[in-house]
């Protein structure tokens, strides 16, 4: 299949998405440029981790309008599947793509670990090759990853199982301790009501290689690929 991942300013973490779809998963992956309109056929677009614009006004404020993003929004409305990953996923949220809004930790600091997520729901091109309840060691890295929505709003997600993964302790469970920023109902990512696109605050990209501390982000990868066989 083919990707394309786009490049805004103050994106950090573009070439790592590439070598990890290129170099790992042995895909067909392209960069994109974010004043292009072009998405050159893609299967899947991603929008990857950084500063995009510097986080200034909001963080992917700025990057949603962006021309490549008018082409990006068509795309996901005709079905096509979309992926953010951190600021990513905050730029999918200000375009209206994802519902909900990314805030500041609670912490008011930038927080960098690696911690625990539970998949949720394994019935999305995003999650298919993953078993559900299974746990994944991801990294995250963030200012603001604190997952907000409007209660009513939040509690129809969760019944239509928008809510992919889920912030968990060791043992499976959500927890104050295991929310990292403060996250409504833990939630570390989540899908539109079309399950076609898909924004999580933890970084897959950087969990292909067990010698580098594990390989969960695969199943994120693996899975686009298994829904598009």
């Amino acid at each position: 299949m083919k990707w394309g991942v786009v490049t805004f300013p103050g994106s950090l973490d573009d070439r790592d998405m590439l070598y990890a779809l290129r170099d790992v998963m042995e895909q067909d992956a392209q960069p994109l440029w974010h004043k292009d309109r072009d998405l050159r056929n893609v299967d899947c677009v991603v929008l990857p981790g950084g500063f995009s614009y510097g986080d200034y006004l909001r963080c992917g404020a700025m990057a949603r309008f962006s021309p490549i993003m008018e082409s990006v929004v068509n795309f996901a409305r005709r079905g096509g599947l979309v992926l953010g990953v951190c600021n990513g996923f905050q730029i999918l949220c200000e375009a209206h793509l994802l519902p909900g809004a990314l805030t500041r930790n609670r912490s008011l600091a930038f927080i960098c670990e690696r911690l625990t997520v539970r998949v949720e729901n394994v019935n999305t091109p995003f999650t298919c090759a993953a078993q559900n309840g299974e746990l994944l060691r991801l990294p995250i890295k963030h200012g603001e990853g604190l997952y907000v929505a409007p209660r009513d709003e939040l509690r129809r997600m969760e019944d239509r199982g928008q809510v992919l993964v889920r912030y968990v302790n060791q043992h499976g469970e959500p927890s104050d301790d295991a929310n990292p920023n403060g996250s409504m109902n833990s939630i570390a990512g989540v899908a539109n009501d079309r399950f076609n696109v898909f924004g999580l605050m933890p970084h897959p990209e950087h969990a292909v290689e067990p010698m580098l501390g594990g390989d969960g982000g695969l199943r994120i990868f693996r899975s686009i690929v298994q829904s598009l066989a």
